[in-house]
């Protein structure tokens, strides 16, 4: 009789859920692999900017007007001040993804940017480095977003 020893083993459905780590797994791995490949090799900055509160309520009825807005003004505070030959004389590339709500789901529209430590200088022939562990002025980008929100 070959169920009398009483020995189990359990064998999942897949459930081909991305987050799960017996039906994915690999998939996830070949994934992470070859997103890592299309990276440059510098080190990577996470900047967030963040809709001040008093216009969240804002946002709320008018979407698109005022995400597209911090979209455009973190993309042009980011731009400018890399640019300048005071920070770092060079065009950045990056990434920008819109969260609308905080880890406890309160409202709370922000953008995280994931930005490479440098960019192509103006010639375009050349990539301009970041200093290291520092890729620009905090207190300059707080400065120059709200002055792109009073003139838009």
């Amino acid at each position: 009789m070959p169920d009398a020893c009483g020995y189990q083993r359990v064998s999942y459905n897949s459930c081909r859920n991305r987050h799960c780590p017996k039906c994915q797994s690999l998939a996830q791995a070949q994934w992470l692999a070859a997103r890592q490949a299309d990276l440059l090799p510098v080190p990577y900055f996470h900047v967030v900017f963040t809709l001040p509160e008093e216009l969240a309520p804002l946002a709320l009825q008018h979407k698109r007007v005022i995400y597209n807005l911090l979209f455009a003004t973190a993309a042009e505070t980011l731009l400018k001040l890399a640019a300048d030959p005071k920070h770092l004389g060079a065009q950045l590339g990056f990434v920008a993804v819109l969260h609308t709500w905080s880890q406890q789901l309160r409202h709370h529209p922000h953008l995280h940017c994931v930005v490479p430590g440098g960019g192509l200088a103006r010639d375009g022939q050349r990539w301009v480095s970041c200093r290291p562990r520092f890729l620009l002025p905090v207190k300059v980008l707080s400065r120059l977003v709200p002055s792109y929100l009073d003139s838009s």
